[in-house]
């Protein structure tokens, strides 16, 4: 599926604020394949934007990306405040947002999205699984709109990534859609721990279906 929107419309924000408790160790660092993790989903994505930033609390760690590095605009509110940074330091219309623990993460995906907000005036394209699912840090946002509900939510302390939707225009990417875009439909899998990370290395070598 191709898509027409302009990549200079589009800015990409790639979240690595989480604290990877589960892993043990921070996850956006480990070597995915000899690779940092956040390397692979940044050379994964980065082809559909303009601009790419990374939201993280220990930027210094990530100074050997050749990137834009910010910390919270809004310090202590979770991922929702890491949704915000992306809205606040984004400098394009349209922001696709996906987080650094999706090895398989898809390009195709986020452009689609970019393209349908462009065609439908929607403020969000996300995509929603099983009926059910929403999938916020695998998604595209229009920049001004969804930063003004997002903040809102955050004032009235609403800590969920999709607590905000219903103030805004929503155009749900079910599966049937996102199945084109991703054939190998792994772009959702995301890593919690160290067997996650094992088993995603092990289907990029094809050792597993």
């Amino acid at each position: 599926m191709e898509s027409n929107i302009d990549h200079s419309l589009i800015s990409l924000v790639i979240q690595a604020g989480g604290k990877s408790s589960r892993m043990g160790e921070n996850k956006t660092l480990m070597h995915f394949l000899g690779v940092p993790l956040i390397q692979r989903v940044y050379e994964r994505t980065k082809g559909i934007a303009r601009e790419v930033l990374i939201v993280s609390n220990e930027p210094e760690e990530l100074a050997f990306m050749d990137v834009s590095l910010v910390s919270d605009s809004i310090k202590g509110k979770g991922a929702i405040g890491g949704l915000y940074t992306a809205m606040h330091r984004a400098s394009s219309e349209y922001v696709a947002v996906v987080a650094c623990d999706l090895p398989f993460a898809s390009a195709a995906i986020l452009d689609e999205g970019a393209n349908l907000l462009d065609q439908t005036g929607a403020d969000v394209a996300i995509p929603r699984l099983n009926g059910d699912f929403y999938e916020p840090l695998h998604a595209v946002y229009r920049r001004e709109s969804c930063k003004n509900a997002i903040l809102q939510a955050i004032q009235a302390d609403q800590r969920r990534l999709i607590s905000w939707l219903p103030s805004v225009r929503v155009f749900e990417m079910d599966e049937v859609l996102c199945k084109q875009l991703d054939p190998s439909g792994l772009a959702f899998f995301n890593i919690n721990n160290k067997e996650d990370f094992l088993l995603a290395e092990q289907i990029e070598l094809g050792k597993t279906d």
